[in-house]
């Protein structure tokens, strides 16, 4: 009965993905992923730019979530290409002299918008920028991708479901991806290389309502969002 335990298959009652090779887990993964309708991304990225935040909700039509920065967080809010961003009066106080106090003007419409919802104008600079945080396959192609010779790595858990880890190098420097051993083979945790970030995946095919907001819920900042 002990022999019989230790030959026990480990993928029993799995779907099967464990026993593949690495680069056809990280291929299940990415067709799982790029199937989706929807999922929920969030964790802490680390780029020259500085540490970003992120808790998004993301489908095809459209996002939800938060984005914190060193200095900041704010809201956006994606329903087509409308874009939305609300934040606080002090995310909208523009330090046009550098020397720590904002203009009266400024200060004056910041707190207008202080806790309302933006339209992003598509014209302004800042509108591709911020519109790259509610792009549901430009986020996963960017965050989940391995780099280097993919090998297969050892057996977790993320969130009570199991997983088999793939990683990028054999010491993970080109990533680490941990893909559910349960239900679809989705991408549920990414540990990208060099300690730049952890991104965990939940929430997939979930569906979530989206709506642009109400009249009274928006206001007009009027010019070109602050660079800052």
């Amino acid at each position: 009965m002990g022999l019989t335990a230790c030959a026990a298959d480990p993928d029993e009652g799995t779907n099967g993905v464990g026993r593949l090779s690495a680069p056809e887990i990280e291929k299940e993964a990415r067709t799982a992923a790029d199937a989706a309708k929807a999922v929920r991304l969030s964790g802490t990225l680390v780029s020259k730019g500085g540490t970003f935040k992120l808790n998004m909700r993301l489908k095809q039509n459209g996002a939800a979530g938060s984005v914190t920065t060193k200095n900041s967080t704010f809201e956006l809010l994606r329903v087509g290409d409308a874009l939305y961003l609300k934040a606080d009066a002090g995310f909208w106080r523009h330090d046009e002299k550098g020397d720590g106090k904002a203009g009266e003007a400024d200060t004056e419409a910041a707190d207008k918008l202080d806790d309302k919802y933006v339209k992003v104008p598509s014209d302004d600079p800042s509108y591709k920028q911020l519109r790259g945080f509610t792009e549901m396959d430009q986020l996963l192609r960017g965050l989940i991708g391995l780099h280097g010779d993919v090998v297969k790595g050892d057996r977790d858990q993320i969130g009570g479901v199991r997983t088999v880890k793939v990683k990028g190098g054999a010491d993970g420097e080109g990533g680490t991806l941990d893909v559910a051993l349960e239900g679809s083979p989705y991408p549920l945790q990414f540990a990208r290389g060099g300690g730049a970030g952890l991104v965990v995946l939940s929430e997939w095919d979930k569906d979530f309502p989206l709506a642009e907001p109400s009249r009274d819920e928006t206001l007009d900042y009027g010019r070109q969002l602050p660079r800052a």
